[in-house]
C-alpha cells in the first residue's frame, strides 16, 4: 500500500466519519473567556476548575522560581534535573494527601503509561473500567498484561472478572472522576472487592483532586479510600501542569529503578514545580473557590433541567449534553460559537459510538451571568 497511501486513508476515514480533529488558535485573557479569530467567546470547554492559571500568586511564584532556578531543568531527574523545588512538592504532596511518598511526572498520560509498564508482566491482569481514560487503556493493551474491561462504574461486573490468577498480579483500574461522563466512581466498593482477591486499585483522579474532598484533597479522600497507586494531575483544578503518583515507600523506589517515563524524559522544571507549591495553598485554602463551583454546578443543572436539556447525571464541574451523532454535535458546537459560548463536540472513537455530545465545562471563574448566558444559547441552538 505505501505509507503515504495509508495516512490517506486513514484521514479520509476519519473526516468521512465526522471524526476529524482539528486545532485552533486562541488566547485566554482571563479563564472565563478565550479568543479565537478575533473574537471573544465564553470557555466552557476548560479544566481550569478553579481560575487557578490566572492566580495572581501562582504566577508570580512561577516568575520567582524561573529567577532562581531557571526556565529548565537540564536533564532527566536520574541524572541532574531532580532539585530542591521537586523534593519539597513530593513532600507537601505526599503529606497532605497521607501517602508515604509522592513522584512527580511530566504529564497524567505520562504517568499513566509509566506505571502500567513498569508494573505489569506476563500472567499478570488488568481490570479496568470500561470508560476509563485513554491513556491508562492504551498502556494496558499494550502490557504484558491481560487487559479485561468491565460495565461502567458495575462492582457487580468487576466481581466476575476475579477467578484464581496462574500465578500473576491483579491491577484495577478506575478514574475517581470521568473526564467525558463526569459522574464518580463507587471506590470504596471497588477497593473492598479488590483487596478481598489481593489485587491493587489504581485510581487516576485527575477531575477529582482540588474539587472534592475536604481542603479538595479529591474523590478518594472524599470516599475515605487509600488505593494503592493514586494518580493526580496538576492541568485541572490546580491550573498548572504536570502529574504525580502516591504510593507507598517501596512501590516509589520501585518506580524510580524500573519507570522508563521517569527515567529517561527531562524533569518537570523546578519553577513549575515552585509554583506548584504555592498552588497546593490555593488549593487547600480554595473552599470559597469550590462553594462557588458548587453554585455554578447548580444553576447550570436546575437550568438545564428546566429546558429539557439530556445532560447526563453529574455533580462535578464536567456537565455532559449528550447529542448521539458526530455531525449533530459538530453542527450544535458552531450554532453556540455563532452565539458567543466556545463548547467543544466530542466524538468517537473519545467516547462510545453513538454517544457523541458536548463536554460544557464549569469553573469557579464563572458568573451567574455567563450561565445564564450559555443556557439560553443552548435553548436557541436546540431549537434550530
Amino acid at each position: 500500500m505505501g505509507w503515504q497511501q495509508r495516512i490517506s486513508l486513514a484521514l479520509a476515514e476519519r473526516r468521512e466519519k465526522q471524526q476529524f480533529r482539528q486545532r485552533r488558535v486562541s488566547q485566554h485573557d482571563d479563564v472565563r473567556t478565550l479568543c479565537v479569530n478575533d473574537r471573544r467567546y465564553l470557555n466552557f470547554s476548560a479544566n481550569d476548575y478553579l481560575g487557578l492559571s490566572r492566580d495572581r500568586n501562582v504566577i508570580a511564584a512561577w516568575q520567582q522560581g524561573a529567577e532562581r532556578y531557571g526556565v529548565g531543568a537540564g536533564g532527566s531527574g536520574h541524572v541532574t534535573g531532580y532539585g530542591a523545588p521537586h523534593q519539597a512538592f513530593e513532600q507537601q504532596l505526599a503529606d497532605w494527601l497521607g501517602y508515604p511518598r509522592a513522584l512527580l511526572f511530566i504529564s497524567g498520560f505520562a504517568a499513566n503509561q509509566a506505571i502500567i509498564a513498569a508494573m505489569l508482566q506476563k500472567n499478570d491482569r488488568i481490570f479496568a473500567d470500561r470508560l476509563a481514560h485513554a491513556s491508562l487503556l492504551e498502556a494496558a493493551s499494550l502490557s504484558p498484561a491481560t487487559l479485561r474491561r468491565f460495565a461502567h462504574n458495575q462492582p457487580e461486573a468487576l466481581a466476575k472478572l476475579f477467578s484464581p490468577a496462574d500465578g500473576g498480579e491483579t491491577l484495577v483500574v478506575t478514574e475517581g472522576v470521568f473526564s467525558m461522563d463526569g459522574d464518580s466512581a463507587p471506590l470504596q466498593e471497588l477497593h473492598q472487592l479488590t483487596a478481598l482477591h489481593n489485587g491493587w486499585l489504581l485510581v487516576d483522579d485527575a477531575h477529582g483532586i482540588g474539587v472534592t474532598g475536604e481542603q479538595g484533597r479529591g474523590s478518594c479522600w472524599q470516599q475515605n479510600v487509600r488505593p494503592e497507586l493514586l494518580i493526580v494531575t496538576f492541568g485541572k483544578a490546580f491550573g498548572l501542569s504536570g502529574a504525580a503518583v502516591l504510593c507507598s515507600e517501596e512501590t516509589a523506589d520501585y518506580l524510580l529503578q524500573f519507570a522508563r517515563h521517569l527515567i529517561y524524559s527531562t524533569a518537570m522544571p523546578p519553577a513549575q514545580a515552585f509554583a506548584l507549591q504555592t498552588a497546593l495553598r490555593a488549593v487547600q485554602q480554595g473552599d470559597d473557590l469550590r462553594a462557588r463551583l458548587q453554585k455554578n454546578i447548580r444553576l447550570f443543572r436546575e437550568g438545564a433541567a428546566a429546558g429539557g436539556l439530556a445532560i447526563l447525571p453529574s455533580s462535578t464541574a464536567i456537565q455532559p449534553l449528550l447529542v448521539g451523532e458526530e455531525q449533530a454535535a459538530l453542527r450544535l458546537a458552531e450554532r453556540l460559537r455563532e452565539r458567543g459560548c466556545w463548547v467543544t463536540a466530542i466524538r468517537p472513537p473519545t467516547v462510545p459510538p453513538g454517544t457523541a455530545r458536548l463536554r460544557i465545562t464549569l469553573s469557579a471563574a464563572h458568573q451567574e451571568e455567563d450561565i445564564q448566558r450559555l443556557l439560553e444559547a443552548l435553548h436557541d441552538a436546540n431549537g434550530q
